[in-house]
């Protein structure tokens, strides 16, 4: 394999003309350079200098590693120039992932935060429900939002920071008995026909904690419908199909349809963490983020709750 200081090397004698000239110029002793360059004819396989009167001239090869390195040169260059960029967050891609509900009241508002700070630094924002830390794991994500029942997972790679607790609401019709309490036990609730914010009987994050707040509250609820998302939840919820619990996060806009009230016995709260890739996480446009993304939590509806 070519050494790129060797090439270097011979890029000297090239333009200079001879050995001792180019010893000269790097500081070397003209014998060490002649090794340099009989090390990087070996490797090459090919003679790259021949005599020319006094001095030296380059063979075919010796023109096309001389140049090859004038050319290395600059883009090592510009490579350091880049690295410098980034280790001050002055360029570069952060690719951000976060949840449904998450980009109603947190994402947009920290992304702007972030972008006076940095605003040549390109964003890939992505919303998605699934395999998050995945891919953290696997490099095709940087910095992911996510809910976080009971216990934070261990992941090699990945760091987590608190962001905020997000309490669930019950969302009633304008005209449900228990709209006009100021907080509804939920085991009041155990023969309401229910819109749930969450697909029932999967694995997902917050299907678990409404499945336990339930179990929690002593009854199965009768799901009537599964809603895609947390205001079309309330839409239903409107027209008197049911009752929902929704987040609290997902209440940054409210139907005029419905009446939204703490709950008690149990109140199911979810977690939401920040999760950063470890071997950037240390970067300033990285902790920009994630800083941002601490202070827009502070004010949303689940820090002010």
């Amino acid at each position: 394999m070519l050494d790129v200081r060797r090439m270097q090397v011979l890029r000297a004698v090239v333009s200079s003309g001879s050995v001792s000239a180019a010893a000269a110029n790097l500081g070397y002793t003209p014998s060490a350079i002649s090794q340099q360059l009989a090390t990087l004819e070996r490797e090459a396989g090919i003679p790259l200098l021949e005599k020319a009167g006094r001095g030296l001239r380059p063979t075919p090869a010796g023109v096309l590693l001389a140049e090859r390195a004038e050319a290395l040169a600059g883009l090592l260059g510009e490579t350091e120039a880049e690295l410098a960029d980034l280790r001050a967050g002055r360029t570069g891609l952060l690719r951000l992932r976060f949840f449904q509900t998450a980009s109603v009241g947190l994402v947009p508002t920290a992304v702007a935060k972030f972008r006076a700070d940095h605003p040549e630094v390109q964003l890939d924002l992505e919303m998605q429900e699934e395999h998050l830390l995945a891919d953290l794991a696997a490099g095709t994500a940087d910095v992911a939002v996510l809910v976080v029942w009971r216990d934070v997972p261990q992941r090699r790679g990945i760091r987590f920071a608190h962001l905020v607790d997000d309490p669930y609401r019950v969302v009633l019709p304008l005209d449900h008995p228990a709209a006009g309490q100021d907080r509804v036990d939920l085991a009041r609730l155990a023969d309401q026909p229910w819109v749930n914010s969450a697909p029932t009987g999967t694995d997902d994050v917050c299907s678990r904690a409404l499945a336990d707040a339930y179990a929690s509250a002593g009854f199965t609820p009768r799901v009537v419908l599964e809603a895609p998302d947390s205001y079309s939840a309330q839409g239903f919820v409107a027209a008197g199909l049911g009752v929902a619990l929704v987040p609290r996060l997902g209440l940054e806009v409210v139907h005029p349809g419905v009446a939204v009230r703490p709950v008690r016995r149990p109140e199911p709260v979810r977690s939401l963490h920040v999760a950063v890739r470890e071997s950037i996480a240390d970067l300033p446009a990285t902790r920009t983020m994630v800083r941002a993304l601490r202070e827009t939590a502070e004010i949303t509806p689940a820090g002010r709750s």
